[in-house]
């Protein structure tokens, strides 16, 4: 399973989303998009979002889950296991 998460040093519900994986041993890769343009521009292309977190499960863009919602993690990390 491969988890994303595209983030902001600034944004609270990104440090509240890493602190929930890091609990639930989890493992992710974050993407700071204040040092990676390119995955800002992909995350705004496959979302339309602009804000963050914004967390993709195994490459599914079309149920990527904007901003921290446990219940929506935890589903898709068991439709995925």
């Amino acid at each position: 399973m491969k988890i994303e998460i595209f983030t902001t040093p600034t944004c609270t519900y990104c440090k509240k989303t890493k602190e929930y994986f890091k609990e639930n041993k989890i493992k992710y890769t974050e993407h700071d998009l204040t040092k990676d343009s390119g995955m800002a521009m992909k995350m705004i292309e496959k979302t339309g979002q602009q804000g963050v977190p914004v967390i993709v499960v195994d490459n599914d863009w079309d149920e990527a889950i904007i901003g921290f919602d446990k219940r929506a993690i935890e589903k898709a990390i068991n439709k995925s296991s």
